[in-house]
């Protein structure tokens, strides 16, 4: 059957009519969604106040919904957290030395500010419940012993952790608690504006119970340790300190804990990487025990892989990497309450030398003589052995230039052969209120003393040359001399000595004469004969207690630095530096962390100036500025 011809368009235009409500109606459902899409965030801000009203300051405030957010209240108490999702958000506000305040439910509208106050009160305040209170309520105390005063439920870290594990952990742990009472205990919530999501619930349980198996750990073995993030980098002239390419990261991590009351041990490793890519591992034992034999002993090792485009650096790289390994012990021995004798060796493995060279034994002994509490008398008798550029190696006593930063070739074809130094040393030293006067008599006997030459065949070197240097022999020598050092308290926070020495050294043997070729050529100055030495070494360390900073200062003043230009053949009268500032950030500790920031400058090449030669400071030619700043966390 057919419809008739007369209701065609009738029927038509209804269908259209229809259709177009349709797409109306669509049009309209779309509107809100685009409208959620742009919501505005908002604001919660409130104060943080004391039992009296008064303001407190560095008050911790975290926000739980939508998002995570923290604050830190400011000298007035207030504090804001920005930038919210809207919906509902559990607040909570937590200070060292107070009770923690009530939580509360916070509804964060789109484009507005919620306002939120805490009071909090200190901890032993009448009418505040200890944490230990609560938990002795929790097994059994009447319920009035857990609750707040005026009927607020308990507000401790136990009772927080109660009112959010589930029903079934309760019933197992079988608590002895009276029916009704933990709801007043704050077992359960009892308005309807506390809630969370069971998610949530599960990750205060999981954290809550890996916190108390970490600090069990951590206080069983009182483990402390530290983690250095630092960046490292070199410069001739203040404009290069803008170059970062100059620069490069280091990340420290040293952790060690006590053996009874025994001794200490303790691990250390550091990486680098940039083109030069550079890691090293350390680890040692001390007795620290008032026991006639205090020893020590440990281990390390060093690996160093150049993948620069230093053609030189590439070359003495044969096997594209250079390893040291190394092992030491000694011991302290008190034979009597006056005698005391000290005794050990190192032994260490270079596998960029060659044969028997490798292979580097540095035996010590010495011994110590005290009459009285006013005299001690000293002699030492040591051979030490090193290699050329040992000094990348080696891990220093301070943790500010780990690992190694720089690369070294050979100045000539000839090989390279390890420097040895036997070191005779006797001394006296008197010991008076708060300063001691050492006056000390020495000799050195010097085989192939190494020499250091930064930004070889040119005198203004660049990024280049500045991560880069050569080493080599320049001979051998005798060394005699005589110094005094005085150290003294200067005042409760300042300690400083001073130190002079003259020494006078005769030069017995030149170098291999491809060396003697080159040093001649570029830098004649390394070339000695006979001469007169004259240092005088200080250092200043400070504490200033109101700002929590510490500066340690090294300054050394010689009339034999070898002279940065090739013009010159005669040695020159020069100094060298290294400063260090460590700035305590107290608004950054946790718990029994210790934030410090770091910055360290310094031109000395070697980090420390004991058990080396006369010579070895003073034979580095044109070394770099070193720069050092990070932070420092110890735990």
């Amino acid at each position: 059957m057919g419809i008739p011809s007369r209701l065609i368009v009738p029927i038509v235009l209804s269908l259209v009519a229809l259709q177009s409500s349709r797409a109306d109606a669509q049009g309209l459902r779309i509107e809100p969604v685009t409208r959620l899409a742009s919501v505005d965030t908002g604001h919660i801000e409130g104060t943080v106040t004391d039992e009296r009203g008064a303001p407190l300051d560095g008050a911790v405030i975290s926000a739980l919904g939508g998002t995570t957010a923290f604050a830190v209240s400011d000298q007035s108490g207030a504090y804001t957290l920005k930038q919210l999702p809207p919906g509902p958000y559990l607040v909570r506000v937590h200070l060292a030395g107070f009770i923690a305040a009530r939580s509360t439910m916070v509804n964060v509208r789109p484009s507005s500010k919620s306002a939120s106050s805490f009071m909090l009160r200190r901890e032993g305040a009448t009418g505040a419940p200890r944490v230990t209170e609560a938990a002795v309520a929790a097994v059994g105390a009447p319920p009035a012993a857990t609750t707040a005063k005026g009927g607020e439920r308990d507000e401790s870290e136990l009772g927080w952790r109660l009112r959010h594990l589930k029903r079934g952990v309760l019933r197992n742990e079988t608590l002895a608690l009276p029916a009704g009472s933990l709801a007043k205990a704050g077992g359960m919530p009892e308005d309807d504006d506390w809630f969370i999501t069971d998610s949530i619930e599960f990750l205060g349980r999981a954290f809550g119970t890996s916190a108390r198996k970490a600090g069990a750990l951590f206080s069983d073995l009182s483990l402390g340790g530290q983690v250095n993030l630092l960046t490292t980098g070199a410069f001739d002239n203040p404009l290069q300190l803008l170059q970062l390419d100059r620069t490069s990261n280091v990340a420290f991590f040293k952790v060690g804990a006590p053996v009874g009351s025994h001794g200490d041990w303790n691990v250390r490793a550091a990486m680098n990487q940039t083109d030069l890519s550079s890691w090293m591992l350390a680890g040692s034992y001390v007795v620290t025990a008032a026991v006639p034999h205090r020893y020590q002993f440990g281990m390390s090792y060093s690996l160093q892989r150049y993948e620069g485009g230093n053609i030189a650096a590439l070359g003495s790289l044969t096997d594209t990497a250079r390893n040291v390994g190394s092992v030491f012990g000694y011991d302290e021995w008190r034979v009597s309450r006056y005698l005391s004798i000290g005794y050990g060796a190192n032994y260490a493995r270079y596998d960029y030398l060659e044969g028997k060279n490798a292979d580097l034994f540095s035996p010590r002994l010495s011994a110590t003589f005290t009459p009285s509490k006013s005299w001690r008398l000293r002699g030492s008798a040591s051979r030490d052995m090193s290699a050329p550029g040992a000094e990348e190696f080696i891990p220093p006593a301070s943790a500010e230039y780990l690992p190694p930063q720089r690369t070294f070739s050979p100045l000539s074809k000839a090989v390279l052969r390890p420097q040895a130094v036997q070191h005779y040393e006797f001394g006296v030293d008197r010991v008076m209120n708060g300063a001691t006067l050492s006056l000390r008599a020495f000799e050195q006997r010097i085989d192939e003393q190494t020499v250091t030459v930064f930004g070889l065949r040119r005198s203004d070197a660049d990024a280049v040359a500045l991560g880069h240097y050569y080493v080599g022999s320049a001979g051998d020598a005798m060394v005699r001399g005589m110094g005094v050092t005085l150290t003294h308290v200067l005042a409760a926070n300042i300690r400083g000595s001073v130190d002079y020495s003259f020494a006078t050294a005769d030069w017995r043997a030149r170098p291999e004469p491809v060396e003697y070729a080159v040093l001649t050529r570029w830098v004649p100055s390394a070339i000695r004969t006979g001469e007169r030495i004259h240092d005088v070494t200080t250092s200043l360390e400070t504490e200033i207690p109101y700002s929590a900073t510490r500066v340690v200062v090294l300054y050394k003043l010689n009339s034999a630095f070898a002279s940065p230009t090739r013009q010159e053949e005669a040695p020159a009268f020069g100094a060298r530096f290294d400063l260090r500032v460590t700035q305590a950030l107290p608004f950054m500790n946790f718990r029994d962390s210790q934030w410090e920031m770091l910055v360290g400058v310094r031109s000395l090449f070697h980090e420390s100036l004991a058990n080396t030669s006369t010579y070895d400071e003073l034979l580095v030619i044109r070394p770099p500025k070193r720069l050092v700043g990070g932070l420092t966390v110890r735990f």
